[in-house]
């Protein structure tokens, strides 16, 4: 999906705390509603699981947004009727057109569900599950401050666009009439 310049001036105004200039950054305390990649199942026998993938609910009810494009890594265990996790580390591409950037750092973040309580209410009879249809509150436990980090491709992109006549540098001279035809 390709965000057209209004559309991501807009996002800014509604979500000031996104930034995709040179730092991703978000506030102490920010919600963002969120949603595994993968099915999670644990039981009393497999009570916990590491690197677990989660992803930004689109257009998510959360205080904050990422961008669209991030994928989170965090930790899940059993813990009575619910799941706790936790999450230690982010990587996102904000996308422009045809730029983008490119942040990855960690994160420290916990899961909540509707109740407002930590941890997921999602047990019965002794195995809890998560699917990716369901949605959940993260909230940040400190402050979200991710330099942009250097992107090859952006560097290709750049040269291919030039080559192929649309970018400023480009070789290729335009198609003109020939003045002495």
């Amino acid at each position: 999906m390709t965000k057209t310049p209004l559309t991501l001036l807009l996002a800014a105004l509604f979500a000031p705390s996104l930034a995709l200039a040179a730092t991703l950054e978000l506030p102490a305390d920010a919600r963002l509603e969120v949603q595994v990649i993968d099915r999670l199942a644990l039981d009393q026998e497999s009570p916990r699981q590491a690197d677990i993938l989660l992803r930004p609910v689109a257009n998510g009810q959360g205080s904050h947004a990422l961008p669209d494009h991030c994928v989170m890594v965090g930790d899940a265990r059993l813990d009575g009727e619910r799941i706790r996790l936790t999450t230690s580390s982010v990587t996102c591409i904000a996308t422009d057109g045809g730029d983008s950037e490119i942040y990855s750092g960690a994160m420290s973040a916990a899961a909540y569900d509707a109740d407002g309580a930590f941890g997921i209410a999602a047990c019965e009879a002794g195995r809890c599950e998560l699917t990716p249809e369901h949605s959940f509150e993260l909230r940040l436990a400190s402050e979200l401050s991710i330099e942009e980090q250097e992107n090859p491709s952006e560097q290709i992109n750049i040269r291919r666009r030039e080559a192929e006549g649309t970018g400023v540098a480009n070789p290729v001279p335009a198609e003109r009439p020939d003045p002495d035809q």
